[in-house]
């Protein structure tokens, strides 16, 4: 979908616009398809189109025998319906993972739990974790020491604002102690419980300010329920946090807890009480702060970055 698409696509009403924008993605996906045959390799990521049946995918690999990587870091094949779209949910056609994966060439998994799923249906399968660009983009880190308002931080689409409802209370309970801290919530919709908390300011998310946006934060929140769609994440967010220095408290949910080396370079966070003690803790403590946001940058150079991972993702075409 182009842009002007995806910006209103989960906005009430513009009907036409949407159809006409959908209709316009798969006529640049035609195109794709036309020009395949000139490609060793076709790379789709997720889907080539989100709703319908694997049609292009089908002739990509059997018809014009492509050697399809496919490329997947959510659990996608179950169906994660929100209210935004309840209504599209049944022409997704989710069932359709399984065909591709085993059509692919080889299949590309952002963590083990994806990995086996794939695997079911091919054995050439290679975990592809979520890779940071630590040179180019996230090349900066925070420094926890310099002074100013603390920040509490968390980044996110408008379809994961509701993992933050638990932790609502905690931030409240802070508040009423006298800490002295924003709540910052990156999002591209603004969360419910906006007239909650004195402290939360929103901040829509915009693409050429997202890494100076994440910057004020002094520690970020991934909370997670711990469902068979969590299960398949793969820890962006708090990947996103630590590769900027900034340490990264997660629910003990998927990749969470292979990422988050508990009071290392982060903290995993089960209960409400752990949220507040851990929380409580990083607001009070600058250096401890500092020690886990470069222990946390240092994990992301060794382990996630794009120069770690580049003998991974080649391998895929090997």
């Amino acid at each position: 979908m182009s842009e002007a698409t995806w910006r209103i696509l989960y906005k009430p009403g513009q009907a036409i616009q949407k159809g006409v924008g959908i209709l316009g993605g798969f006529g640049r996906r035609l195109r794709h398809l036309l020009a395949a045959p000139a490609y060793d390799f076709v790379f789709i990521h997720r889907e080539v189109a989100p709703l319908g049946p694997p049609v292009f995918e089908w002739l990509l690999t059997k018809m014009l025998r492509k050697r399809v990587i496919y490329d997947f870091d959510d659990a996608i094949w179950l169906a994660n319906t929100s209210e935004a779209n309840r209504i599209a949910a049944g022409l997704k056609f989710h069932q359709k993972v399984d065909s591709i994966c085993r059509w692919a060439y080889k299949n590309s998994c952002g963590n083990a739990y994806l990995a086996a799923y794939a695997r079911q249906f091919n054995p050439s399968v290679v975990i592809n974790p979520t890779t940071i660009d630590t040179v180019h983009l996230h090349n900066q880190v925070r420094d926890q020491l310099a002074p100013g308002p603390l920040v509490i931080g968390w980044t996110g689409t408008h379809s994961t604002l509701k993992y933050l409802l638990p932790l609502v209370p905690v931030i409240a309970r802070l508040e009423a102690e006298g800490f002295d801290f924003e709540f910052r919530v990156i999002s591209n919709q603004q969360p419910v419980f906006t007239q909650e908390l004195r402290s939360l300011r929103f901040v829509p998310w915009q693409k050429a300010t997202e890494i100076a946006d994440l910057l004020t934060f002094h520690m970020g929140l991934m909370p997670l329920e711990d469902d068979l769609w969590a299960q398949g994440k793969c820890a962006f967010k708090a990947l996103q946090y630590m590769a900027l220095g900034i340490p990264a408290l997660v629910s003990p949910v998927g990749m969470n807890t292979e990422v988050v080396q508990d009071n290392y370079n982060g903290y995993i966070c089960q209960e409400p009480e752990d949220w507040y003690q851990r929380l409580r803790q990083l607001l009070t403590d600058a250096a401890h702060r500092q020690a886990l946001g470069q222990a946390a940058r240092t994990t992301i150079e060794q382990r996630y970055s794009v120069r770690a991972n580049t003998p991974v993702f080649l391998q895929l075409f090997s």
